[in-house]
């Protein structure tokens, strides 16, 4: 039985976090400090690997395994004018996908990452969260079962990328909502608006917080009044992971916001994360400190796709390298600090 079978389920879950296993994390700590280098000397290669020793429970962690999993969906308030594309480029992309031509499908094979793409009732957008709930409670439980049924057994790292044309407006909406702040706080430009779209895009989520904002009491029914399928299918499929262990190379700013109203009802929520990079959208560097996570890089990015955590993948891997291939200073026969 999925563990998110009705709310209840969702909420109980996602109260019972596990935690990462500390003395994994110790040892990992105490073999840093044994290795031919100066303490501190790899800066955040160093925590990486200490972070995924601790989720995977082992001293020497690997990420042999890379799961890439790109969501899609379709998102009614595109109605609205929020996008400089038609919501059609959803479907489009999708198709783009499974032929291999775009960034991601570069960018995964670049990083040895196994990608697959799950299109999300694409004929059927969610409602118009100016005048609706994006979803009812039915497809919302049915996108976080997706997305958690996406999760493969022995992933050792997984990225969670989106595809979705105007999904940075339900992305700006959750955040305002679980986080504070004006709407204009928490837009951007997303594919490319101009200043009169920009303001259509506050316009809308401010007309959402507006309609919705009592409703959305915990984090499925934040999620299900503001979000869409496939932003969902992300946080289902992130709760997922951390319910099995596996830690998540978190993307940009839409794959951060699906996990806001998680982190709002657990804080200890970003524990199995990391954030691969800080993207060109204009808050998710905001976000990302609201949530407490650095990023890895910042590379100017504002794609979506998981490309972004897919640039990060052999940064983990590169720590994992040098914390299990490094030889100790016994080993090495080489004198260590006084």
């Amino acid at each position: 039985m999925t563990p998110f079978s009705d709310p209840a389920a969702f909420a109980a879950a996602l109260a019972a976090l596990p935690r990462a296993d500390a003395a994994s994390r110790t040892a990992a700590l105490e073999r840093q400090a044994r290795l031919t280098k100066p303490s501190g000397a790899l800066g955040r290669l160093e925590e990486i690997a200490a972070f995924m020793a601790g989720w995977q429970a082992s001293e020497r962690p690997r990420a042999d395994a890379v799961q890439a999993v790109v969501f899609a969906g379709n998102h009614g308030v595109t109605a609205q004018g929020v996008s400089a594309y038609p919501p059609e480029v959803t479907a489009q992309m999708v198709a783009n996908f499974e032929a291999g031509g775009a960034a991601i499908n570069a960018l995964a094979r670049a990083c040895g990452a196994e990608l697959s793409v799950v299109p999300l009732e694409l004929d059927r957008p969610t409602g118009d969260i100016t005048r609706a709930p994006a979803m009812t409670a039915e497809e919302c439980l049915d996108a976080l079962q997706r997305g958690a049924a996406a999760v493969r057994p022995g992933t050792q790292l997984l990225v969670v990328g989106e595809m979705g044309i105007g999904n940075t407006t339900p992305a700006a909406a959750l955040c305002a909502q679980a986080l504070g702040g004006l709407a204009r706080d928490w837009i951007g430009r997303g594919t490319g608006l101009d200043d009169a779209g920009l303001d259509r895009k506050a316009a809308a989520v401010s007309a959402a917080l507006t309609l919705h904002g009592r409703a959305c009491t915990d984090a499925f029914e934040t999620l299900r009044h503001l979000g869409g399928r496939e932003i969902a299918a992300m946080a289902g499929a992130i709760l997922a992971a951390r319910l099995e262990r596996i830690p998540v190379l978190l993307d940009g700013f839409i794959a951060c916001a699906a996990i806001v109203p998680l982190a709002q009802d657990n804080p200890r929520f970003t524990e199995h994360c990391l954030a691969a990079h800080c993207s060109a959208e204009a808050a998710h560097g905001t976000l990302l400190a609201r949530l407490g996570l650095d990023p890895l890089l910042r590379l100017g990015l504002r794609l979506g796709e998981g490309t972004g955590a897919a640039l990060a993948v052999p940064i983990v891997r590169a720590a994992l390298a040098t914390h299990g291939e490094m030889a100790t200073f016994e080993e090495a026969a080489v004198a260590g600090p006084q």
